[in-house]
């Protein structure tokens, strides 16, 4: 049995909370140079700006030396190099801390900023912002919350336990509670749970519901209404799975589609970079878990509270100026 070669440290800091790109030269392939096959593999960025990247000694080896752009091809070679971050509009809201110690940070994230970097978010996310402001630079997420959700999210401090907390969500141990403001329908029969397949296809953006075996079971309960049929009312849900956009496919399935949602039931005309004032009304209320470190029992709670839910009118016309908390 062959003996997976160890990945060495990365001998490039983080810069602005973000990590350094790292790539594996693949086992075999005809490519000559590094710089050969880092152009086809970052065809997007175009062969310019690789070029640009090897002339300014910004693609480095295991060692921390710059690679030359004439380097032979080596199979299973590492580099590392730091990407030109994107323009990003900051996201004039704090990320809340609801829990700190030395296994775990449990975050209580504003709508609008996502979970970790990815496309054209990096520095401006909730990992990257905590990686600076709480000087944690091992910091990692256990797990993913939409850029557009806001609410609870557990990141790992240290990298030998994050294999264990990553597992309460793969293993379906970890119970999280959600909470929405959407359309009230007083012929909706409530609570219900909702079972259907939902597939999300790559480049797609909204998934969609299929005839098939479900794989997305959703608990939903109405809280509280007002008494005015069609909004808002304040719903309880209950994900037994994560399917990507699972409680918002089900919720307009079931003719309830959460407040300010831009993809469903149909996808709305994207809003300028920086147009904060109408947010999705969905909220990761609580996490609920055995600490597989520690043993301890855990139940964290957001302390936000839905903009439509607090202020309907407010939130219509667009006057969302930040979250609130208290409850």
């Amino acid at each position: 049995m062959r003996r997976k070669t160890p990945t060495p440290p990365s001998p490039l800091p983080q810069r602005h909370g973000v990590d350094p790109v790292r790539v594996r030269l693949p086992a075999a392939g005809t490519w000559g140079t590094v710089r050969a096959h880092l152009v086809e593999r970052l065809s997007g960025a175009g062969a310019g700006v690789v070029d640009g990247m090897f002339a300014a000694g910004r693609i480095v080896g295991a060692d921390g030396r710059p690679v030359a752009a004439d380097a032979p091809f080596e199979p299973g070679m590492f580099v590392w190099f730091h990407r030109d971050l994107p323009d990003e509009v900051p996201v004039p809201f704090p990320v809340g801390v609801v829990h700190r110690d030395e296994h775990i940070v449990v975050a209580d994230k504003p709508h609008f900023l996502a979970t970790t970097p990815r496309g054209g978010h990096v520095a401006e996310t909730a990992l990257a912002r905590l990686r600076r402001e709480l000087d944690l630079p091992e910091l990692t997420a256990a797990h993913r919350l939409d850029r557009l959700t806001a609410g609870l999210v557990l990141f790992t401090v240290r990298p030998e336990v994050r294999g264990a907390y990553q597992t309460l969500f793969r293993d379906r141990r970890i119970r999280k509670e959600y909470e929405a403001v959407a359309p009230y329908d007083p012929a909706l029969a409530l609570p219900r749970t909702v079972r259907s397949r939902i597939v999300k296809e790559r480049g797609v953006l909204t998934a969609r519901e299929v005839p098939g075996e479900p794989n997305a079971v959703s608990r939903v309960e109405l809280v509280d209404h007002g008494e005015r049929p069609g909004g808002p009312a304040r719903y309880r849900l209950t994900p037994a799975t994560g399917q990507t956009h699972q409680l918002r496919v089900h919720m307009s399935a079931l003719g309830v589609p959460i407040l300010g949602d831009p993809l469903y039931p149909e996808v709305a005309a994207p809003v300028p970079a920086g147009d904060f004032r109408r947010p999705l009304q969905l909220l990761a209320r609580t996490l609920e878990f055995t600490d597989p470190v520690t043993g301890e029992e855990h139940r964290f709670r957001s302390g936000r509270v839905l903009a439509a839910w607090e202020s309907y009118d407010r939130w219509a016309a667009g006057r969302y100026d930040g979250p609130s908390d208290g409850q």
